[in-house]
C-alpha cells in the first residue's frame, strides 16, 4: 500500500473529513490483512467477521470495537457503541486523528507489520480513541459521561488521561501502562509515549499547571514531565525529566532525576 501515500504528519489541524480517499485506502487494506488472517486462522473467523469485515466502514468498524473494549456489566458495548458512534458523526476529526495514529503506529512501531493488529490488539490505540471521544464529549459539555469514560479507559487499559487534554495526531502510545496526563497538559502532533510517562503538575497550584508537549517528541519510558513547562520539538525526554527544554530545534536529552539537559551533537532528522 506504500504506507498508503498518507503520513501522520500529512493529517494536522483542523481536523477535518477531508481525508476520505486515504481512509478508504486505509480501510481497504485493514480488511484484506483480517480476512487472510480469518482464512488461515479458524478459531478467529468469528470474532474477526464481528470486529472488522461485518462493517462498511472504518468509523463503524472503530465504534463497535471500542464499545467492546469498555464494555461491563453495567454499561453494555451496544451502549458504547452508540455513544462512540455519536460522538464520531458529531465530530469526524475522531476517525481523521484515528487514521493517522494508524499510520503513526504503523510507522514507528518496528513489531507492528500491518494495520490488523494494532487496531485490533494495542491497548494504546484503544484508550488514545476513547480518549479522542471523551474529549469531543467533554468539549461539548458532557462532563459527565467523559469523566465516566476516563475512569473506565484507566480501569481497563491502565492509561489516565483527563478528558481535557486536547491531543494531535499521529499520535503512538506504546504499550502504554501507568500513562498519567493532567488536565491542562496539550499533546501535539507526532508524538509517541512509551508507559509509565507521567505530564504532571507539583500539587501545589491551580489553573494551567501541566506540560505542553510539542510536535514530533519522544517521551521514554517512565519519564516524568512536571509543571507547566512546553516539552520543545524534536526532544527526547527520559526519566525524569523535569527540566526546561530548550527552544530551538535541535535534539536534546534528559536522563534521570531532575535532570540537566546536555546537547545532542546532530539533528533530529
Amino acid at each position: 500500500m506504500n504506507d498508503m501515500k498518507l503520513r501522520s504528519s500529512a493529517v494536522t489541524a483542523p481536523l477535518e473529513r477531508s481525508v476520505s480517499s486515504a481512509e478508504h485506502e486505509l480501510w481497504a487494506s485493514l480488511r484484506h490483512e483480517i480476512a487472510a488472517t480469518a482464512a488461515r486462522e479458524e478459531a478467529l473467523r468469528c470474532f474477526l467477521e464481528i470486529s472488522v469485515l461485518r462493517h462498511d466502514d472504518f468509523a463503524s468498524a472503530l465504534a463497535d470495537m471500542l464499545g467492546r473494549k469498555l464494555a461491563d456489566g453495567v454499561m453494555s458495548a451496544d451502549r458504547l457503541e452508540s455513544l462512540a458512534g455519536a460522538a464520531i458523526e458529531e465530530d469526524p476529526s475522531i476517525v481523521t486523528a484515528a487514521l493517522a495514529d494508524l499510520v503513526a503506529i504503523r510507522t514507528r512501531d518496528p513489531a507492528a507489520e500491518g494495520y490488523a493488529e494494532p487496531f485490533l490488539y494495542y491497548k494504546g490505540f484503544h484508550a488514545l480513541e476513547w480518549h479522542r471521544v471523551g474529549h469531543a464529549l467533554h468539549r461539548g459539555g458532557r462532563r459527565d459521561i467523559a469523566a465516566f469514560l476516563q475512569s473506565r479507559v484507566s480501569e481497563v487499559f491502565g492509561i489516565d488521561i483527563h478528558p481535557a487534554v486536547p491531543v494531535g495526531n499521529g499520535v503512538f502510545i506504546d504499550h502504554g501502562t501507568g500513562i498519567v496526563v493532567g488536565e491542562t497538559a496539550v499533546i501535539g502532533n507526532d508524538v509517541s509515549i512509551l508507559q509509565e510517562v507521567t505530564l504532571g503538575g507539583t500539587g501545589k497550584e491551580r489553573g494551567d499547571r501541566h506540560p505542553k508537549v510539542r510536535d514530533g517528541v519522544l517521551l521514554g519510558s517512565s519519564a516524568g514531565v512536571a509543571r507547566r513547562h512546553p516539552a520543545w520539538r524534536w526532544t527526547r525526554a527520559c526519566p525524569t525529566t523535569k527540566s526546561r527544554l530548550p527552544p530551538n530545534r535541535r535534539c536534546f536529552t534528559g536522563v534521570g532525576f531532575c535532570a540537566k539537559l546536555g546537547e545532542i551533537a546532530h539533528k533530529h532528522p
